[in-house]
């Protein structure tokens, strides 16, 4: 059964809890919510595709996310493909596969939500940029995915400027939840997301 709403919002959240999961037990991952991408498949696989808003899907999205590579989801909701490598993806010193990967797939108005299996963070990723962590060892943050899910709605395109490709180690960011720290922005992006969260 399909919950009714199946709003971007909705599949992120799911997305976010399900990564939260797996980085909380130190597993690497790579989510990708969008289209237009170029990748190949590392496995020949016969998938019919789901929805993450499916009732029990979490945990299949789980299970698929341990296997090499990345799973591919459409903004409305549908895990189309897993394990597959992102193609045109370029390493940064300091960082994996993966990293380069979620910068790369998360160009063309795509969102990638990458789980560092190090350092126990969701990393999202916006139009090539690195724009939000989550600490996944954070106590309840699990509780705090909707207003996580709101803060990225709230971080348009002319807020995730600052961070680009060739800096993906941010050294500015604002913390507004405990264990979530937003990267780049301007002044009035922040106000108007403080502004936000000021009332919650």
């Amino acid at each position: 059964m399909v919950k009714e709403n199946n709003s971007p919002k909705n599949v992120e959240q799911v997305v976010i809890e399900s990564a939260i999961e797996l980085a909380k037990k130190g597993e690497g991952a790579l989510f990708v919510i969008g289209e237009d991408l170029k990748y190949e498949k590392l496995l020949n696989q016969e998938f019919k595709p789901f929805s993450v808003l499916n009732e029990g899907a979490r945990k299949l999205l789980v299970g698929l996310a341990m296997i090499d590579g990345a799973i591919i989801i459409t903004k409305e909701g549908m895990v189309v493909e897993y394990g597959v490598l992102i193609k045109n993806s370029r390493a940064f010193l300091g960082y994996g596969t993966r990293h380069a990967a979620a910068v790369t797939a998360s160009k063309k108005g795509n969102t990638a939500i990458l789980c560092s299996e190090e350092e126990r963070k969701v990393k999202i990723f916006r139009d090539g940029k690195y724009i939000m962590k989550i600490d996944a060892l954070e106590k309840g943050i699990e509780k705090k995915t909707k207003r996580i899910v709101t803060m990225l709605e709230t971080i348009g395109a002319g807020f995730v400027g600052v961070i680009g490709v060739a800096t993906i180690a941010p050294t500015i960011g604002i913390a507004l939840i405990p264990g979530v720290v937003i990267f780049g922005g301007s002044y009035y992006a922040v106000k108007r997301i403080l502004k936000l969260f000021s009332h919650k």
